[in-house]
């Protein structure tokens, strides 16, 4: 039956974080090769059953992945520091993966639980797969910053504009900052926060020119007024004296476009 445009699950699906949808995606696709290809061994039963067995197993491995990359990029930072992050990511993800496997490989394939010094067995397959998919998933998210631009003379102003508390309508917004669930506006009147994620906002910012600096920042290219380098990495100061972030993934990008 079909989802209507309505119903809870289509909303929920909405909520769906890009990545963790990007995440699936990847984690389907490497099911079906591993299926396919009969990987570490599982070409000695049917097709069916291996589609049966890796598909399941490599989803399940990305939830519990995705779950674990909402702590880790609160200590790392992967646009900074991709490596680490992939490599902090394979190593939570692992251990509850490689007890998974060993439980789901015993009862597929000889119907019973293998005895537990068999986990062994499953390290090294199963860090190779999750080193690969962590891999995949964090350089996939860091494309080139994602740009708004400032609608022609006489189109409607950006959606977002819409979403500014009462008591900051009107108000010329510099930027928008991630914190945890909820965003901070930043604006000539002040700053307040709404609940919405950050990958939403920047659609609706559409038709106000601006940019992502870093994975938390969207800045409105007007309220520049100066940028500094420090550390190895640039800082843009805002208009009311706001600083604001650039990551590394998207400091070559901006400079290209005249920002700093």
């Amino acid at each position: 039956m079909a989802l209507s445009a309505a119903s809870p699950a289509s909303g929920l699906l909405r909520r769906l974080p890009v990545r963790f949808d990007r995440g699936l995606g990847v984690a389907i696709g490497a099911g079906v090769v591993l299926a396919l290809t009969g990987a570490f061994g599982t070409d000695i039963v049917p097709l069916w059953l291996r589609f049966a067995y890796w598909v399941p197993l490599i989803l399940a491995g990305a939830v519990w992945a995705h779950l674990c990359s909402r702590l880790i990029e609160r200590l790392v930072d992967p646009d900074e520091q991709p490596w680490l992050t992939v490599a902090a990511l394979s190593a939570a993800t692992a251990g509850p993966v490689v007890v998974l496997v060993w439980l789901v490989t015993g009862l597929v394939f000889e119907n019973r639980i293998y005895p537990v010094g068999r986990l062994v067995w499953f390290i090294g397959p199963v860090l190779v797969v999750t080193i690969a998919l962590s891999a995949v998933n964090v350089f996939m998210s860091r494309a080139a910053p994602v740009q708004t631009h400032a609608g022609a003379g006489g189109t409607a102003p950006a959606r977002f504009l819409d979403r500014l508390p009462r008591r900051l309508r009107g108000a010329t917004l510099h930027a928008v900052q991630a914190e945890d669930h909820y965003l901070r506006l930043h604006t000539d009147r002040g700053s307040d926060l709404i609940l919405m994620r950050l990958s939403d906002a920047v659609a609706e910012l559409e038709g106000l020119e601006g940019a992502r600096t870093h994975r938390s920042w969207w800045v409105a290219r007007d309220a520049v007024r100066g940028a500094a380098r420090g550390d190895g990495r640039a800082t843009l100061t805002l208009e009311g004296g706001v600083a604001a972030p650039v990551s590394r993934r998207y400091a070559r990008a901006l400079r290209a476009a005249g920002w700093y």
